[in-house]
């Protein structure tokens, strides 16, 4: 891979440890192993709040080595849990809403009609309720 660019280079290493060895940063197989996507992630996100990196290949590989070294110790650290790097970490934190209280009403429902007598039910015939049964009597 030596004689790609740093983009192409980018563009073609696939695991984590194929970027800590490219960017020459001693790791912990162990850790990488529990935690390989959590450390490309963080180094994504590192990335991205970095913002404008610098044009020249040799300054931006000098800054993604720092990004990616920084993203490795983090979970070096610490865990994948405390970290929260995905979205799926954070789904099942308390969630806060307002909601004010000139949104709320309360609407009561008027109770059915009832037929003097009967039960409700809607039977055009006689009655099936215990007032029915004793009619029959």
């Amino acid at each position: 891979m030596d004689e790609l660019t740093l983009d192409e280079a980018m563009e073609e290493l696939e695991s984590a440890e194929d970027f800590l060895g490219y960017f020459g940063i001693a790791y912990e197989p162990a850790v990488v192993h529990v935690n390989r996507l959590h450390i490309l992630q963080r180094f994504h996100n590192y990335i991205a709040k970095a913002g404008q990196l610098p044009a020249d290949e040799g300054a931006r590989r000098s800054a993604y080595t720092a990004l990616l070294a920084k993203a490795y110790e983090d979970f070096v650290q610490s865990d994948a849990l405390t970290e929260k790097v995905f979205k799926v970490f954070h789904m099942h934190e308390p969630q806060t809403t307002f909601v004010p209280l000139t949104s709320i009403s309360v609407t009561k429902a008027a109770p059915p009609v009832q037929e003097a007598g009967g039960c409700g039910c809607g039977n055009k015939g006689p009655c099936h309720s215990v007032e029915g049964a004793l009619a029959s009597l």
